[in-house]
């Protein structure tokens, strides 16, 4: 029997002059591969992983020796996409599920946590070797697995124009851009831990770590909030009175001023995601911010670069031939999460809010996407020599495919089928009226009791991000929509879905 064995015809060294050339040719393929990706209704982030794999050790044999350079790029990478996601954030959507997004990053995580470790630990710890060994190993991979990646959900939901009832878009792309810190402070705090305890610690050191662990996440939480919420502010007020002779410079200003809020916060002991993402949330929400068409535009450009390269750059550092070890423990693990795992978290912490359907918690519940946030804390665990560390990646490495393909193709069919998404209908009533394509797409929409459930007006529907109601019709007529307007079951509303500035 012939054993296929990798081709080996590549080392590469992330500082040569080599990886240009690796970079274009990956880059290329990836985007022209997008095409297949757009048309099966395949996450593009999944396609680019894919083919980092085929690239990689195992495949043609391209080996990247220098981890810490990975990983420097690929958080650099994840700090470009989580910056755009905050400057196309809208406080108007935001503000009024903020509470409920914030608890779902925290304490929906921590559930998500203590569930998953204690599944691994009591079920499959003596199936994934060394990670498996200890309750404090187990709990680092479910803390490594917590995340929920923002490349993948902004991705998704963006890219595919998926509006969705109850204001559910704006809060699952605020909880999976501010759910990073804390499952990125519990993987460093553990890995710190593990370095000093190799057993499961007795009930009182149990204790003291609980208690240095929760000042640490308070601390990294409450410096990264402030830290962003005072440089966004600065900035607003400088972007506004500073008079720039070129419109890109904005976007580089912009850029260095995110950046250096997430390093000031990381030297101060905060937590630099955070305090970029509050930033750019700041930011983007200036109403008088200079040429904001032409940021947005670059940050949208910057943005698929930076996924492209960080998926291609994961991709190339997985290997498959070690994968098949896992394979068996990491699909449990992997559905655990989904169906019970992630939903126990979303369910329990959500329980004090009212307002919100069990159809958009479940579909909350599905949206736990994994990405590139999961696979870069498994690669620090590899960097700091924690014993199961390759386990780890390989585990983390091979959920995050079953999420992409699983949960990220069938986002879309799992909206529709909760009744969670806006009508797409083709056979839109629009009542002759036509717009240039360049302004978005039309859609009508009937409305039901069930919209009408947290108020009659118009302002209580809450409409996601990026929609607007431009008619009302009411039997013979035609209504001009404001705010306060009164709305009747049966009314059709005449609805533009496209990019707003506001």
């Amino acid at each position: 029997m012939t054993i296929l064995t990798p081709l080996s015809i590549f080392s590469i060294d992330l500082s040569s002059g080599n990886l240009i050339l690796l970079i274009s040719i990956l880059m290329s393929i990836a985007i022209l591969v997008t095409k297949i990706g757009t048309r099966f209704g395949v996450p593009t982030m999944l396609l680019f992983l894919i083919i980092g794999m085929l690239a990689g050790e195992d495949g043609l044999g391209i080996k990247i020796e220098n981890l810490h350079a990975a990983e420097f790029l690929g958080h650099l990478s994840m700090t470009i996409i989580l910056l755009s996601g905050g400057l196309e954030t809208s406080l108007a959507d935001t503000r009024p599920i903020i509470k409920k997004g914030i608890t779902m990053s925290t304490v929906g995580v921590f559930i998500t946590i203590i569930v998953t470790g204690f599944f691994i630990f009591y079920v499959l710890g003596d199936k994934i070797g060394g990670a498996g060994k200890t309750l404090m190993g187990c709990f680092l991979l479910a803390s490594v697995l917590s995340s929920t990646d923002s490349a993948s959900v902004f991705s998704i939901l963006r890219t595919r124009r998926l509006s969705l009832r109850e204001n559910l878009g704006p809060m699952l792309e605020l909880e999976s851009g501010s759910n990073d810190p804390m499952a990125y402070v519990l993987t460093i705090f553990i890995v710190q831990i593990m370095g000093t305890v190799n057993t499961a610690p007795e009930a009182s050191g149990l204790w003291h770590i609980i208690l240095t662990g929760s000042w640490i996440l308070t601390k990294q939480i409450a410096l990264g909030f402030g830290i962003g919420m005072a440089i966004g502010h600065g900035a607003r007020w400088l972007l506004i009175k500073i008079k720039l002779q070129n419109s890109p410079l904005y976007s580089i200003m912009i850029l260095s001023i995110a950046l250096f809020s997430n390093g000031a916060a990381s030297y101060i002991g905060g937590n630099g995601l955070l305090a970029l993402y509050i930033t750019a949330i700041i930011i983007g929400n200036t109403k008088d911010l200079p040429c904001k068409k032409d940021v947005l535009l670059f940050f949208d450009g910057i943005t698929w670069l930076s996924q492209l390269i960080m998926f291609l750059l994961l991709g190339l550092l997985a290997r498959p031939s070690q994968m098949h070890f896992v394979i068996w423990p990491a699909l449990l693990i992997g559905l655990f999460i989904m169906l019970i795992a992630r939903p126990a978290g979303i369910m329990l912490s959500l329980l004090p809010f009212r307002g919100l359907s069990f159809r958009a918690k479940l579909l909350a519940s599905w949206v736990g996407l994994k990405g590139a946030g999961p696979i870069l804390f498994a690669l620090y665990t590899v960097i700091e020599g924690v014993d199961g560390s390759n386990e780890i990646f390989n585990i983390v490495f091979f959920i995050t495919l079953l999420s992409l393909l699983l949960q990220g193709m069938t986002l879309s069919p799992m909206a529709h089928l909760l009744n969670m998404s806006i009508d797409d209908d083709p056979d839109v009533e629009t009542f002759g009226m036509e717009i240039p394509e360049e302004m978005g797409i039309l859609r009508d929409h009937i409305v039901s009791d069930e919209d009408l459930t947290r108020g009659e007006t118009l302002r209580d529907l809450h409409l996601p991000h990026g929609i607007r109601v431009i008619m009302v019709r009411r039997g013979p007529k035609y209504l001009v929509p404001h705010g306060s307007m009164k709305l009747m079951t049966g009314d059709r509303l005449v609805i533009l879905l496209g990019d707003t500035d506001d």
